[in-house]
């Protein structure tokens, strides 16, 4: 039987949200269609069929992190303590009465886990609806370990811009959903930030808490220092300090190693230079001309994005993408910006990769007012010559992207 006071929908009830949710109408056998759905979900995720497309919020506030879901390794534990129980309850027993308490009916629960670790990461909200033991499943954070397990990934989009608080987009369904407000002073909330996707946390940084791989101090200073956050544990642990102090730089991952490329050390000496850092030997290796052009002070830091471990860029400048020659360290020129980047230096613009894609978001104006347009396009996909797709429009959000950040989980 379920925990006194849990509320569950009528049967009838749950069967035609499922079957809603799986676009299935037959109600009478829907169990089965549930089944058949996510087993052919899995094969043609092996197959290659299937898109990549993560939903947990956290907040760092002078390190304090506020997580939007629970922690993953400590619920995950609880779960595990109430397996043996759920086990026992679940499925059925050998003479075919089933019991009401299991998630899919004639299903064991591990089974079921597996088969809600392939569902849609948009579908999590609905489910978690069901009843309480769906709602505790879904937000004990136990099913993205499911999902680590089986590498499912599914890329979403977190967006912050000038009219539009923080909201979440998922590309393959299309989908807005509004995150929690973070709970911060007028300080935090007024001042500058910057986000980073780590794991299934979305850190939010601002004035307090200005270096992740340079930046600066309270006082102006230039920073070589640089930090790794580790979002299993959610600590911070300082590595070996750069060659140079820099700020207004970028950093990204590229070949298994992480990469720190353009800034300033000051306002007249631009960086031309890139670092990359070894997790291994925990050394830094300085690459001269990596960047070249270099970033002034009144240009944003620059815009790159790593798509199956090539680096590209928006050129903010010449309004154009360009892919960067491991071999030649070169840069050769793709093709030009869906919108312009040089009209703020860079500013109010976000360039991501997003799985196998490359995103430009920002900002326009015109008939139907201040828009923010989601634009994709596939760099390695053979079609140089293709037009950028715009993935979503989103009214009434201002022209001016202050913060985004690509999570896959």
């Amino acid at each position: 039987m379920e925990a006194a006071g849990a509320r569950r929908w009528p049967g009838s009830r749950r069967r035609r949200v499922l079957a809603r949710l799986f676009g299935q109408q037959d109600q009478s056998s829907w169990q089965k269609y549930i089944l058949a759905y996510f087993l052919l979900v899995r094969n043609e995720y092996f197959s290659g069929e299937s898109k990549t497309h993560s939903d947990v919020f956290c907040d760092i506030s002078e390190l304090d992190v506020f997580p939007y879901a629970t922690d993953l390794d400590s619920e995950e534990l609880k779960l595990n303590e109430q397996k043996p129980i759920l086990k026992a309850q679940s499925g059925g027993d050998s003479s075919g009465n089933r019991s009401n308490d299991c998630y899919f009916p004639g299903l064991h629960d591990d089974l079921s886990q597996d088969c809600l670790a392939w569902s849609s990461r948009s579908d999590y909200p609905s489910l978690s609806c069901l009843n309480k033991r769906f709602n505790l499943l879904i937000n004990s954070g136990y099913l993205y370990k499911l999902r680590r397990k089986y590498g499912i990934v599914e890329h979403w989009v977190y967006l912050a811009c000038s009219l539009m608080p923080w909201e979440a987009f998922d590309p393959n369904r299309k989908r807005w959903m509004r995150l929690p407000r973070m709970p911060c002073d007028e300080c935090f909330s007024c001042a500058d930030k910057e986000s980073l996707a780590v794991g299934t946390q979305l850190l939010v940084f601002g004035r307090e808490i200005a270096i992740v791989a340079g930046g600066c101090d309270k006082n102006g200073q230039v920073l070589r220092s640089a930090e790794l956050y580790n979002s299993e544990i959610g600590r911070w642990e300082t590595i070996p300090d750069m060659n140079l102090a820099r700020r207004l730089s970028s950093g990204f991952f590229m070949d298994g190693k992480f990469y720190v490329i353009g800034g300033v050390s000051s306002q007249r000496d631009s960086l031309t230079c890139g670092e990359e850092y070894n997790l291994e030997t925990k050394t830094w290796r300085r690459i001269l001309d990596m960047y070249p052009g270099g970033t002034s002070a009144s240009q944003s830091p620059p815009l790159v994005a790593v798509v199956n471990n090539q680096l590209y860029a928006a050129d903010q400048s010449k309004n154009v993408v360009k892919k960067y020659d491991k071999a030649n360290n070169t840069w050769n020129i793709l093709k030009p910006l869906p919108v312009r980047a040089d009209s703020s230096n860079g500013w109010g613009l976000a360039f991501k990769a997003c799985g196998d894609r490359l995103l430009v978001i920002g900002g326009h104006r015109g008939p139907r007012g201040e828009v923010i347009l989601l634009h994709s396009w596939c760099p390695e996909g053979g079609e140089d010559g293709a037009d950028w797709e715009v993935l979503s429009v989103k009214e009434r959000a201002g022209v001016f992207v202050y913060n985004c950040a690509i999570m896959g989980c």
